[in-house]
């Protein structure tokens, strides 16, 4: 039986569901239709922040020709690890074709009621991870639905959810695959009131020749597929009854797409204006992707609907063969298309992508295979990296949006969650075509302007692998072999390893993990240990980051995200250094001699730290730590990680330099003061205050740099608060442009190095070595074997998140010799913030300064350093 969602085809008669034939093939019948009650949508995001509902709601669909009592029957509501959380008992009747909406609890927000309910629970379910089961009164399971993460599913889970979306079970298909039957999409609850589901046409049923095919109760009127598409976002003849002819352009057999495009014949090659009507239009259609190919020319005759803004030919649609089409030509691009009005003129149209792309976004290639593209030769940057946040941030964002599209893989599945897709190979993604943000794209063969969830361009079938036949694109591979040549005797980096832990999950008591497509544990979820959960996976995190810190050629290495070990409550008793000496042995044994050392903990440490922290490690050959670590106790970093400050000697120098770690608070959570900066950017700005405040009090005299995980983007306040106290940003001036991490397509920089003007007059170079930050998740140690294909290398790119910055400069003229080296056991107290009357120094030697340098010079407020203000 086959039924129609809607949100494929509102409100269309039951007469007007019609077979499909192909010439003189036999009308199909989807064999995998239910034949029982199912659950048709789930959505739990109601009264959420930013949700238009107030309830969550789960709702019943009958596919069949009988109604169906379901007193007695039970819903469930189970957590995502699988636990019963709400048991409600159902009564009433589904009709036949029909809906059955059924309330569960409210939140405390959202602006309209549901439909009047068919029934009322009080489930609080989850607006990301759950699972809904429904069983008849004899207790026989009769469907079962998980999404997000979720262990209670049917093979594998539908797409997680947020507060304004639900999952929706596609075309009435049940293939006892939640991923596979189910998309997302905008909640669209529907009582059993509203006008049903056409009654399916049985696949027990003979299915009738071409010359007997079911004619609709509404005469198809015979248009150009222009006329279907209109001259504005919605089509004039959604809910119409249409016959229409065309060239077929694209065909998707497999991937989820279920469908065709097919355009007027003749037409193309001519660009269009943004009142000019679109000749092309996707046809969902199963039967026809898998039976018609590119270059047919077809009759189809369907229903007009919008589909996520997609027009399409949908419903029980027949599609015959004809002879005598004229070809159809791809209209090239010399730019993309900015505004909605000019691309919805190309849409469902083949067009050829003639100007440069860059790509910007490569996040969700591991997951949906699409890779977002920024039309001409840069990223798009975070406005805040560029401009001053408010106004002049937003005037680039605005920017940025009307130069970005994504190029989709011609499927709708989602490689973390479809087994099909697990199992398939990644598109695109390859060592030799890691397709990172800043590579160049070039378009070898047209494309499809496609709108779904945003506009695409969309191959003209799926792309599977990086070696397909139907990739449209070719891409440069712009790895840096090196890091950035920055001169000087002494080179000081910074670098996040993203929480790298030697204590791991499967040894945490309850700790849950991310498993692989084959179910083995990966990474933890959410326990105290924040890194590999196995030995084998830790193994893998440790030899790409031994890697890239062996090949930095820095002397002296921050780290950030590295365990506090003294902080891992279930397993007391260890040192505080126990995962940092681990690390420097591996690197000394990767070396194959003793090159490095860690500065240790100082004696006494701020109570209750993270259960991350931060460290120094150094070239025994090239520096030499001159007294103890201090680190900056004040409550403004209660919610980060406090400051860590070490004096360094280089060998042959009597001179020395004070290094400052730091890793402010993340943006992740906290307040949100409102201006555009994520959250907790007043402490941020807090923690800068007090950071420079200490410095400049007990250091003064001496060449500092202060570097690290900021979590600040350039022109944010917290780093503006760190210039104005006198620092340079010295990657931004030796290097603009320069970006360590990338987040929903666009990049920036969170990590730093600034230098007062002791230290900023030593400088020859600064730069960022770009081996994470544009790199593809798919390349990191955390997701090896979610893909058939295995990108795991033991090499430096995807070694962790963030790129390190790295700095060189030289010391000149000797003044006094050091103290001694520290150890674990003489070392100061935290030391308080320069509120306190206390001034405290890392050592007692010090340092002069023979000039001072204007921190920023040629710097222009609400501009970056060599970037434009707006329209990056």
């Amino acid at each position: 039986m086959t039924t129609i969602p809607r949100r494929v085809l509102a409100g269309l008669s039951a007469l007007s569901c019609v077979a499909m034939i192909i010439a003189t093939q036999p009308a199909h019948a989807d064999s995998e239709t239910a034949s029982h009650v199912v659950i048709n949508e789930v959505y739990g995001g109601g009264g959420n922040s930013g949700a238009t509902w107030t309830h969550d709601f789960v709702e019943l669909l009958n596919p069949t020709s009988s109604d169906v009592s379901v007193t007695g029957w039970t819903l469930e509501y189970l957590s995502a690890k699988g636990k019963v959380a709400n048991t409600c008992a159902l009564s009433g009747t589904v009709k036949a074709g029909g809906h059955f909406l059924i309330q569960e609890a409210k939140g405390d927000g959202g602006s309209k009621a549901l439909p009047t309910p068919d029934a009322t629970c009080t489930a609080f379910m989850s607006a990301t991870k759950g699972s809904v089961r429904i069983s008849d009164a004899a207790g026989a399971v009769v469907d079962l639905v998980g999404y997000g993460a979720a262990t209670a599913v049917e093979k594998a889970s539908a797409p997680g959810l947020s507060n304004t979306t639900s999952i929706e079970r596609r075309n009435g298909v049940d293939t006892d695959d939640n991923s596979a039957d189910f998309e997302v999409g905008d909640p669209t609850p529907t009582n059993s009131g509203s006008v049903p589901t056409p009654t399916p046409i049985s696949s027990a049923t003979p299915n009738p020749g071409p010359t007997e095919n079911p004619r609709p109760s509404e005469n198809p009127v015979e248009v150009p597929i222009a006329t279907i598409q209109g001259e504005g976002p919605t089509s004039p003849l959604v809910d119409k009854t249409v016959t229409t002819v065309g060239v077929v352009t694209a065909a998707y057999p497999t991937g989820g797409f279920n469908g065709i495009y097919i355009q007027t014949p003749g037409s193309g090659g001519t660009a269009k204006k943004a009142t000019d009507a679109s000749d092309g239009v996707f046809v969902y259609s199963s039967w026809a992707a898998a039976n018609v190919k590119v270059g047919d020319c077809v009759s189809v005759t369907g229903t007009v609907t919008e589909y996520h803004d997609l027009t399409e030919i949908a419903g029980s649609t027949r599609v015959n063969r004809k002879h005598g089409c004229v070809p159809v030509k791809a209209t090239e691009l010399t730019s993309l298309p900015r505004t909605d009005a000019e691309r919805e003129a190309y849409e469902g149209m083949l067009v050829k992508p003639v100007s440069g792309y860059t790509i910007t976004n490569n996040y969700d290639l591991n997951q949906y295979g699409q890779i977002g593209l920024a039309d001409g030769d840069k990223p798009l940057y975070q406005g805040t990296e560029v401009a001053l946040p408010g106004k002049d941030a937003e005037a680039v964002e605005a920017a940025n949006k009307v130069k970005y599209i994504n190029l989709d893989d011609g499927a709708s599945w989602n490689f973390m969650t479809n087994a099909e897709a697990k199992n398939s190979p990644l598109p695109y993604l390859s060592q030799d075509t890691p397709m990172r943000t800043g590579s160049h794209v070039d378009f070898t063969s047209p494309v499809i302007m496609d709108q779904r969830f945003g506009w695409n361009f969309q191959p003209t079938g799926q792309v599977v692998g990086s070696d397909s036949a139907l990739s449209p694109i070719t891409a440069e591979n712009n790895r840096p072999a090196t890091p950035p040549a920055v001169g000087g005797d002494v080179k000081l980096a910074s670098f996040n390893v993203l929480s790298y832990f030697t204590d791991l999950g499967q040894d945490e008591p309850d700790c849950k993990a991310y498993v692989d497509r084959d179910g083995n544990p990966v990474a933890t979820d959410y326990c105290q240990v924040r890194g590999a959960y196995t030995p084998e996976a830790f193994a893998d995190q440790q030899a790409k980051i031994v890697t890239a810190i062996n090949g930095l050629g820095a002397d002296v290495v921050s780290l950030e995200e590295i365990e506090n070990s003294a902080r891992i409550t279930w397993h007391p008793g260890q040192s505080r250094d126990a995962s940092l000496a681990h690390l420097v042995d591996a690197l000394n044994k990767a070396a194959g001699t003793k090159t490095w050392s860690y500065v240790p903990s100082p004696s006494v440490v701020p109570p209750n730290e993270d259960v991350i922290r931060s460290a120094f490690i150094y070239k025994v050959g090239k520096v030499s730590p001159v007294g103890a670590s201090q680190i900056l106790s004040d409550p403004v970093f209660a919610n980060a990680r406090q400051p860590l400050a070490q004096r360094f000697q280089p060998v042959g120098s009597k001179r020395t330099f004070v290094a400052v770690v730091n890793h402010f608070k993340s943006k992740g959570s906290g307040e949100d003061d409102g201006t555009g900066q994520g959250n907790s950017n007043p402490s941020r700005v807090a923690q800068a205050t007090a950071l420079t405040g200490w410095v400049k009090t007990n250091f003064k005299d001496d060449p500092v740099f202060l570097l690290g995980d900021f979590n600040a983007y350039a022109m944010e306040d917290p780093i503006r608060a760190i210039k104005d106290a006198g620092f340079s940003e010295v990657v931004e001036e030796h290097n603009p442009g320069a970006a360590s991490y990338q987040y929903s397509g666009r990049v920036g920089s969170l990590d730093h190095i600034f230098a007062n003007p002791n230290a900023r007059e030593l400088v020859s170079g600064a730069g960022i070595w770009d081996i994470n930050g544009s790199e593809s998740v798919a390349m990191q140690y955390s997701r090896r074997n979610y893909n058939v294909t295995d990108f795991y290398t033991t090499s430096q790119f995807g070694a962790s998140d963030h790129s390190p910055a790295v700095v060189g400069f030289s010391m000149q003229a000797p003044t006094l010799s050091p103290t001694t080296t520290p150890s674990s056991t003489s070392s100061p107290s935290p030391v308080t913030s320069p509120a306190s009357t206390t001034s405290a120094s890392l050592s007692t030697a010090t340092t002069s300064a023979s000039s001072t340098i204007s921190p920023t010079s040629g710097y222009v407020p609400g501009t970056r350093l060599g970037l434009p203000s707006t329209g990056v």
